[in-house]
């Protein structure tokens, strides 16, 4: 019975699905402000070769 106790215990101490849970968080986050950033990007060329062309018209 002791030994039961020990591994339930040894299993709420385990936090190495916790480090995963963290990396996975953090690399969404990245993800997510990459789109934005290109998002961003893509609509400044977008205005800028609009002025270019009404400019050259």
């Amino acid at each position: 019975m002791a030994q039961h106790i020990k591994y339930f215990a040894d299993f709420l101490g385990d936090e190495s699905g916790t480090t995963a849970i963290e990396y996975a968080v953090i690399a969404s986050l990245v993800s997510v402000f990459i789109v934005g950033a290109v998002t961003a990007l893509g609509t400044g060329v977008n205005d800028m070769f609009t002025t270019v062309t009404t400019e050259l018209n």
